[in-house]
């Protein structure tokens, strides 16, 4: 991913359809951001989940990784601190590798 590419992506929502003329997030909902790997800037809708699904990481869909179509996992560091429920980015989620 070149540099232009990585200034398209910061700010969208992972997800989103990427010709959605506002891609960014919404109002009154909770988002983590995602930190390395392929899907480095994008924010993940986590409106809804409880703090164990949080935990527990996610295995998302993408055309970026070293397998395109495969998955980039990403999970919380142990001991980071989450700002209180609330709408906005409450948690960030980083990058542990991918899988075709």
């Amino acid at each position: 991913m070149n540099a232009d590419d990585e200034q398209l992506m910061r700010g969208r929502v992972y997800g989103r359809d990427h010709d959605d003329p506002d891609p960014g997030p919404l109002p009154h909902r909770r988002y983590a951001v995602l930190v390395g790997g392929p899907l480095d800037g994008l924010l993940l809708d986590i409106t809804g989940w409880r703090p164990e699904e949080v935990d527990d990481g996610v295995a998302l869909s993408t055309e970026l990784s070293r397998w395109p179509g495969g998955r980039a996992f990403y999970d919380p560091r142990p001991g980071e601190p989450r700002p209180p429920g609330g709408p906005g980015v409450v948690c960030r989620l980083h990058f542990s590798g991918d899988t075709p």
